[in-house]
């Protein structure tokens, strides 16, 4: 899995970004998939794991569209145990 360096500067004011605990183990296809769901959705816009630590989950995300719950609802909605640790 690739991993992107994303610069906040360049993000709109309404962009936030959380960190969610992936409370179970996932195998590498897994998460890519979680990835790509979540970026897929309209108002994400990024969703990173944290390397070395894949229980560990960066969210970008558009305020004006999500709350950090809205956020973690579509983690789980993916069957996944998780729970919001807070914003960055």
């Amino acid at each position: 899995m690739g991993q992107a360096l994303h610069s906040i500067e360049n993000e709109p004011d309404n962009t936030v970004e959380i960190v969610v605990h992936i409370t179970e183990t996932l195998g590498e296809q897994r998460r890519g998939d979680l990835v790509a769901a979540l970026e897929d959705s309209g108002g994400i816009t990024t969703a990173e794991f944290c390397p070395l630590r894949y229980h560990l989950m960066l969210v970008r995300y558009d305020r004006d569209l999500y709350s950090s719950h809205e956020v973690l609802d579509r983690v789980t909605s993916h069957n996944i145990n998780a729970r919001l640790i807070g914003p960055v």
